[in-house]
């Protein structure tokens, strides 16, 4: 069966907190969790950003419950902000890890981190446990990281994770994509440990045409786009998978979604599988351990 946005079931009553939610698959995702009564809390940098996406949800939802999250996930500083008023919110039912930066020019974040692994990895480490016993308090809530098909050639470099020795842009973005993913399925196996009803799991967008390739050379971008959409998804059609995770009935801890047509790249939304080295129990823990000390986060799940 093909899954879609009318699959989404209704979501009145459930506070939702997305990062990056301004552009691409989290515009996207928040509009039709609004569409479907979820009151969104869209966590971006830009407050013009910010406003322009809810205004734009608002052009064909007049009644969406929507609010601004100043968020910058390269701030450690502002991860701890945002969480602070979200976890002012009455209850909290589903957080979206979905912001990224995908193959930027080497770069630092405040805290000193490289780029993509601060941003992909680091930041939402922080925030969802940051957010954690508010999630944990409401019956049936979910944490969902948006991971990608490129994790399938990543590789945890515990060595020199901040790229000190070398920085290969692509091969750092596929580690702190493989790192979503190590780090979800430890969050899902402490969960059940603590026998607690939040579900951890994850998805993909396949080959989605969004923002998020902004520093792909434009020239090639550019040529290239056209052919491309021929066989990508739209943001609208890559934030299936996460809505899919999100809210589908039958999906369950521990899972990851991604699109179900050819080569994971486009269409519609299944349950996918995984690399090998995202199952690696010991890596997985060892990240957990090194991300406490980075981001001085430690969840808890009493």
């Amino acid at each position: 069966m093909t899954y879609s946005e009318g699959d989404v079931p209704d979501q009145s009553g459930r506070t939702v907190f997305i990062t990056g939610a301004n552009t691409g698959i989290g515009d996207e995702a928040a509009r039709v969790l609004a569409a479907r009564g979820a009151r969104v809390l869209l966590g971006c940098r830009s407050a013009a950003k910010a406003a322009a996406a809810i205004e734009g949800i608002r052009t064909h939802y007049a009644a969406a419950d929507l609010a601004f999250v100043a968020l910058d996930l390269a701030d450690l500083g502002s991860v701890r902000d945002a969480a602070a008023q979200v976890l002012s919110e009455e209850r909290l039912d589903l957080l979206i890890n979905n912001a990224g930066v995908m193959v930027p020019p080497k770069s630092t974040t405040k805290d000193g981190f490289e780029l993509q692994f601060g941003v992909n990895h680091l930041g939402h480490f922080a925030l969802t446990g940051l957010l954690l016993p508010e999630l944990m308090a409401e019956p049936g809530a979910r944490i969902v990281t948006v991971a990608s098909l490129a994790h399938q050639f990543g590789y945890m470099r515990f060595d020199d994770l901040q790229a000190q020795r070398g920085y290969n842009a692509g091969a750092r973005y596929g580690m702190s994509k493989l790192a979503n993913l190590l780090f979800t399925f430890e969050l899902h196996r402490r969960l059940q440990a603590a026998k607690a009803d939040t579900a951890a799991l994850a998805c993909h967008p396949g080959g989605a045409d969004t923002e998020l390739a902004r520093h792909i050379p434009q020239v090639f971008y550019q040529t290239m786009r056209p052919f491309a959409r021929l066989v990508l998804n739209s943001a609208a059609e890559g934030a299936l998978p996460t809505l899919r995770a999100a809210t589908d009935a039958g999906a369950a801890s521990g899972e990851y979604y991604g699109p179900a047509g050819w080569f994971e790249i486009a269409r519609s939304a299944r349950r996918v599988g995984t690399a090998p080295q995202a199952r690696n129990q010991q890596d997985a823990a060892r990240l957990w351990d090194i991300s406490v000390e980075l981001t001085g986060v430690e969840p808890s799940f009493a």
